[in-house]
């Protein structure tokens, strides 16, 4: 199984609380002894912990996803709203100093606060790759005052999993493939398992798979056959095996084009919906378009307000001719909402394009002659944007109390610049 399976020193390495640790920083604080929390926004009682330090969660049991008006009122408590630039920037900072140990093309920035190093290479100039990790560890704690944990592994698979099943407790942990039956296997629920989502854990729970052994012992053309190519993927990774180069998450391994919002009231009328689909939409073929990718599988989700006792629909559709174009994207998710919708107030929008192929695969249409003009719009909008910034070029409805592009451009990261 593993003869030919990739063995490099790669590790993923996650700034522990990042976004609490650098508000502590700036206001000379320690968040190993303080309770600290950054809130997403003080006028909304419902908004989201972003980050909360240790204290926070040992003493008054606050953690990430909780919600302000769940944090007590006391006066140990810090509480601060984000500071996007300032995080972005310190992410940047840590990112040069882990460039003083490897080349910059062995660091993928996975997000603000976590990334993927390739260590090959290393040893003669630092020692080894251990001893290297946690270098970097110490020097960003000497330098940032912020704490990290470390997971190794011989793929960036398992040096993820190594790092969120072991490391976020211990500080540092290291996997080798011989670990995947003791270490990975009786890992349960699925979901738990980094690129599981809850959608794919239910439908492996309906095939009698419930942990990733279960998965692993599977039957690999059953799992073809219901998954397709992912369905490939899940089986190997079940053993460990993952074949990516570092920054594959991104590019190579991208299986879709997806945008999420949770919008900052009860969207109650069926135009004010469509506003921001029809934004949504925009945002989801641009990257595609900037990718070269079309898809053929067009997913709506929408969750309904708490007030009237949540729940909503998540539903999708396979057209004949793959796509990058908006409006024939919204198209289909005008369709799937008119389809699907129980007239009540909506609170988070969910849209995806996937089963995805080059865009050089595209058919130009004999019916169609405004189609090629139409994706050169659309490339036209795209680059305007990238040179002038989102609002360059916006739809009308935008402009319209519904829309939500023009308020979200000031934002960093969905959050406070």
């Amino acid at each position: 199984m593993y003869k030919n399976a990739p063995d490099r020193p790669i590790i993923c390495i996650d700034m522990r609380c990042f976004y609490a640790s650098c508000m502590a920083m700036l206001e000379n604080l320690d968040p190993m002894q303080v309770p600290i929390a950054v809130v997403g926004n003080f006028q909304q009682k419902g908004s989201v912990v972003l980050a909360a330090s240790p204290p926070m969660k040992k003493r008054f049991g606050i953690k990430t996803g909780s919600r302000l008006y769940e944090i007590p009122k006391h006066p140990d408590i810090k509480l601060f709203e984000p500071k996007m630039e300032f995080f972005v920037q310190m992410s940047m900072a840590i990112t040069d100093l882990i460039n003083q140990y490897v080349p910059k093309e062995a660091i993928h920035v996975y997000s603000v606060d976590e990334s993927f190093i390739d260590l090959s290479g290393t040893e003669k100039l630092w020692g080894p790759p251990e001893e290297t990790a946690k270098r970097i560890q110490y020097n960003i704690f000497n330098q940032f005052q912020i704490q990290s944990a470390v997971g190794m592994g011989p793929n960036m698979l398992m040096a993820k999993l190594a790092l969120d099943i072991d490391a976020k407790k211990t500080g540092f942990a290291k996997w080798t493939y011989e670990d995947v039956p003791k270490k990975l296997w009786p890992v349960s629920p699925l979901s738990e398992m980094w690129g599981i989502g809850r959608r794919t854990e239910r439908s492996l729970n309906n095939m009698g798979i419930f942990k990733v052994g279960d998965l692993a012992n599977a039957d690999l053309k059953m799992l073809e056959d219901r998954f397709g190519i992912m369905g490939n993927q899940l089986y190997y990774h079940a053993w460990g095996i993952d074949l990516s180069p570092i920054g594959a998450p991104l590019v190579q391994g991208q299986i879709s084009f997806g945008k999420g919002q949770m919008l900052m009231r009860d969207y109650r009328h069926r135009e004010e919906i469509l506003t921001v689909i029809l934004e949504m939409c925009e945002d989801v073929a641009r990257r595609a378009r900037e990718a070269y990718q079309i898809g053929r599988t067009i997913t709506l989700g929408v969750t309904y307000s708490k007030d009237t006792f949540g729940g909503g629909f998540h539903r999708a559709r396979t057209i004949d001719e793959p796509t990058n174009d908006t409006m024939i994207i919204y198209k289909v998710c005008k369709e799937l909402l008119d389809e699907f919708y129980a007239e009540r107030p909506v609170r988070h929008i969910d849209i995806s394009l996937s089963k995805l192929e080059s865009e050089h695969s595209m058919q130009l249409s004999l019916f169609d002659e405004m189609k090629w003009k139409k994706r050169k719009l659309g490339a036209t909008m795209d680059s305007l944007r990238s040179k002038h910034g989102a609002t360059a070029v916006l739809r009308a409805v935008s402009f319209t109390d519904a829309g939500t592009a023009v308020a979200r451009a000031q934002l960093l990261g969905g959050h406070k610049k």
